[in-house]
């Protein structure tokens, strides 16, 4: 049976994977496709629903983002959200322009509540916008179901044909009730059945794995992160004995990273695989010396993992795919789903180089997630502890030491970062924190040690607050909790002086810091 599906068409919004989420959220699967995707290729996914992102342009103007208008005639529900609404009016002969005075941040917006959009909701609901033009009329056919005193049509609808536009956000966590109205959408107008669930999804993945590998050999590169493992549980559960997970301590692990994962996967562990632990600490700091880019650092680190499981597949016996923990928000923000630019390459992102010696690349979580990938292990039967570890980024320490790298820098980054996460778990904050870790800075300052003058490096503590790491907030960590983590990290690590506390949230950083 073929999932049902919720097509995100991006016109260059910056809040692209947040509507995929919210979708998912309410059990309806949900991909994201460029607006420049063949229409085609759109029509064959037999989506339920279409919906219009947000985007920096203006609707009117010839050279802006646009669509076929045979979309609106194919009888598929559309909502059209910010942008995506007033292209959806300007095509279907409404008048959009620039707003006498634009709307952005919280706002008091009055709702229709008969529509089938706004269905149990208030009439009043606080509503994020973001917009500099506004649809001053809507189009013909269309009744108004929304407005504020700024914003005439903060909603429509033509629900003969399915059309429904809104000006404001629902997809961000501002937004009351944003995600119920994304539920009416996909619900009450899509007529969905809901079928995204994780314990359907194992089954059909474990099927589907079986089919394509057949009696076939696979290497898993195993990180020992939330990602990697599911990946590997997930296979495991598949093809058992045909699978081989490779371990490779490329010296960019966190403080006795190698020893717990070889526990849990290893000889004695909980599943019935090949493990091979492969001690690249070497090959990887050569490869990277003098190296300070880094999204240099990020290439040469993916190509040298590709290197080391060739060398590991040779020495087993050959092996015929390739198995990484690649999941969604790995595509989309290397800029293979949808249209926003690239924010980072991701080196298991990409397909294989042309001279690599696997036939392919699987990966199961390619279309999932973090906190659907949490869910997934839990349905596997993964330990909680595993589940829900911190995420760490396949380059590890090597972006989290800004600069070029040295041993040296790896093992007080390493010193100082087992501090800090020690300290956060002493204070009960590990599970109220999404992501924590220190980076250490190519600054190095003056400071004052006993009687003496020193000039070490300063080291950035990161923390930060998601539900779905598209956007995140800086956590509040208590003062005296800082200062804890302070006293002992520069007192117990040699090499650095200086701890600052980044306060910057996501947008407008990233929540690495390379």
């Amino acid at each position: 049976m073929q999932q049902e599906t919720v097509i995100v068409l991006d016109f260059g919004g910056q809040y692209n994977q947040l509507i995929a989420r919210r979708v998912r959220e309410c059990n309806v699967y949900c991909e994201i496709y460029s607006y420049r995707t063949d229409l085609a290729k759109i029509k064959a996914k037999n989506p339920k629903g279409i919906i219009f992102t947000g985007g920096p342009n203006s609707a009117y103007l010839p050279d802006s983002p646009t669509i076929d208008p045979e979309i609106y005639n194919w009888g598929v529900p559309i909502l059209g959200i910010c942008y995506g609404s007033q292209l959806m009016m300007h095509m279907l002969g409404g008048k959009v322009c620039k707003a006498p005075e634009r709307e952005y941040g919280k706002t008091l917006v009055d709702l229709d509540t008969a529509s089938p959009l706004f269905d149990t909701l208030p009439a009043q609901n606080v509503c994020w916008m973001s917009h500099n033009d506004y649809i001053e009329q809507a189009a013909p056919g269309f009744e108004i179901v929304a407005h504020t005193p700024n914003c005439p049509v903060a909603a429509a609808q033509d629900k003969a044909r399915g059309l429904y536009a809104v000006q404001f956000h629902p997809e961000v966590l501002h937004t009351e009730n944003g995600t119920k109205i994304l539920h009416n959408f996909v619900y009450n107008i899509c007529r969905c059945a809901g079928d995204w669930k994780m314990d359907s999804f194992v089954e059909n993945s474990v099927k589907a794995l079986r089919e394509k590998i057949g009696d076939g050999k696979v290497l898993c590169a195993l990180s020992g992160g939330v990602d990697s493992s599911v990946c590997a549980a997930m296979l495991a559960k598949a093809i058992g004995k045909q699978l081989t997970c490779v371990f490779v301590d490329h010296g960019l692990l966190r403080k006795n990273e190698r020893e717990q994962v070889c526990e849990v996967f290893g000889e004695g562990g909980q599943f019935d695989i090949n493990f091979v632990c492969v001690d690249a600490r070497d090959r990887f700091y050569k490869k990277l010396a003098g190296q300070d880019a880094p999204e240099r650092k990020r290439k040469i680190i993916g190509e040298e993992f590709i290197r080391v499981f060739e060398d590991e597949a040779k020495k087993i016996g050959a092996a015929d795919f390739l198995a990484q923990g690649t999941i969604y928000p790995d595509v989309v923000e290397s800029g293979l789903g949808g249209e926003s630019a690239t924010i980072k390459s991701h080196h298991n992102v990409g397909g294989l180089p042309d001279y690599v010696d696997f036939k392919e690349i699987i990966e199961p979580l390619r279309m999932l997630f973090k906190d659907e990938v949490r869910q997934l292990g839990r349905e596997l039967d993964l330990p909680e502890y595993l589940v829900m570890r911190q995420p760490f980024p396949g380059p590890g320490l090597a972006i989290r030491v800004i600069g070029d790298i040295t041993k040296e820098k790896l093992d007080t980054l390493r010193d100082a970062d087992f501090i800090f996460r020690d300290e956060i778990a002493k204070a009960g904050l590990d599970r109220s924190l999404s992501q924590y870790f220190a980076v250490l800075t190519s600054m190095r300052s003056v400071g004052v040690m006993g009687d003496g003058r020193t000039y070490d490096y300063t080291l950035a503590l990161r923390a930060v607050n998601t539900s779905d790491f598209m956007t995140a907030d800086w956590s509040r960590i208590p003062y005296d909790v800082l200062d804890r983590i302070s006293v002992r990290i520069v007192n117990e690590v040699r090499g650095i002086n200086r701890i600052c506390y980044d306060i910057t949230s996501k947008p407008p950083a990233t929540i690495e810091w390379e």
